[in-house]
């Protein structure tokens, strides 16, 4: 937070505190991994998840329970102004009004779905049928709940004793949706809105609408193993290996958030870029471009070895393992049970 903002477009080199990795790319992939898992997290109180069934964030409108909150959001700004300045994704997922909200754009009741299914069926209803004599208990006052407490809130300055009539309709709708989406929290919005341009001028995505900005902030979160295994490289061996054989096929029966845990082990995200495998980045030197996922083969490893990652590069590699069953246990073991970053 101390530094100039030029000086945080410069190339990134972390070091994690005594360990011996040196960061070609991989080391920073994993800082902004972890650091997003603990910035995010909704136990902090800066965010919340937008509903129980669906895990994506939006800013929580109580955060002021943290007296700091405010430059803490100046903070995550920077931080994902950081990930996407420097090609790298934050491992998490805002709800489209948030990207939309960054945009600068404003919401309508189709964003609504997105975020709250049921209301933004009740909201079209409310607009698509004559609503006299239907919601007389309706008022410009809804309820909400904050950390256990219900609390009341006027759309409009003495809302709660205005009626929702067939003239008025749409203007509660639209009030509704803006306070729903903006949550009462247009000031953390703010914040984090200012960090973030401070590092990715706002010009530069003037084009692109929220869909595209959360591609560009995440990254793809689905892994598609067929593209996967499309753009991996072999060293040390054949498509037609045995081992590889073994490797595809424990991807294959791996759920989808242990797929993510295995990319991340290897290259540092479990972000895959918006144009998939083919475009997986790897040192950071300026010189070498995307570096494709590489399957490495080595015999003068001990079978009783755990497979061995290099961010850096994007290279996993892997003993000559006896069975399908070794490999699979071997392979959960390592990207479960690990972290750090040593030297050879």
């Amino acid at each position: 937070m101390n530094m100039r903002t030029r000086d945080l477009r410069k190339r990134l080199m972390i070091k994690f505190k005594d360990e011996d990795g040196l960061d070609y790319g991989g080391l920073a992939r994993e800082w902004l991994y972890l650091l997003s898992h603990e910035m995010l997290n909704p136990y902090y109180g800066l965010f919340q998840y937008s509903r129980e069934d669906v895990y994506t964030l939006e800013v929580n409108p109580a955060s002021s329970i943290n007296p700091e909150h405010m430059s803490y959001f100046h903070f995550v700004g920077r931080i994902v102004g950081m990930a996407v300045f420097h090609g790298h994704y934050i491992d998490a997922g805002f709800t489209l009004p948030f990207y939309k909200q960054l945009l600068g754009r404003s919401c309508t009741v189709d964003d609504m779905g997105a975020v709250d299914p049921e209301m933004h069926s009740s909201l079209k209803w409310i607009l698509e049928n004559d609503v006299s004599g239907v919601i007389d208990d309706h008022t410009f006052s809804i309820e909400h709940n904050s950390f256990g407490k219900t609390h009341e809130h006027e759309l409009i300055p003495g809302g709660k004793a205005i009626k929702v009539t067939e003239d008025n309709k749409s203007q509660y709708v639209d009030l509704y949706v803006q306070w729903k989406l903006k949550n009462g929290a247009e000031a953390q919005a703010a914040a984090l809105q200012k960090g973030f341009f401070e590092i990715v001028p706002k010009s530069l995505l003037s084009a692109f609408d929220e869909k595209e900005l959360e591609l560009i902030i995440c990254g793809l979160g689905r892994v598609d193993v067929d593209d996967w295994r499309t753009n991996t490289r072999l060293k040390g061996c054949t498509v037609d290996h045995q081992i590889v054989r073994w490797f595809w096929q424990a991807v294959e029966e791996f759920e989808m958030e242990k797929r993510a845990r295995l990319l991340q082990f290897v290259t540092g995200s479990s972000r895959v870029p918006i144009s998939g495998f083919a475009a997986l980045r790897g040192s950071s030197t300026g010189t070498s471009g995307p570096r494709l996922f590489t399957i490495h083969l080595v015999s003068e490893m001990s079978n009783n070895s755990l497979p061995k990652a290099h961010t850096c590069f994007n290279r996993l590699d892997l003993p000559v393992y006896e069975s399908f069953e070794i490999l699979r246990e071997k392979l959960t073991i390592a990207i479960e049970e690990t972290a750090g970053f040593n030297m050879e």
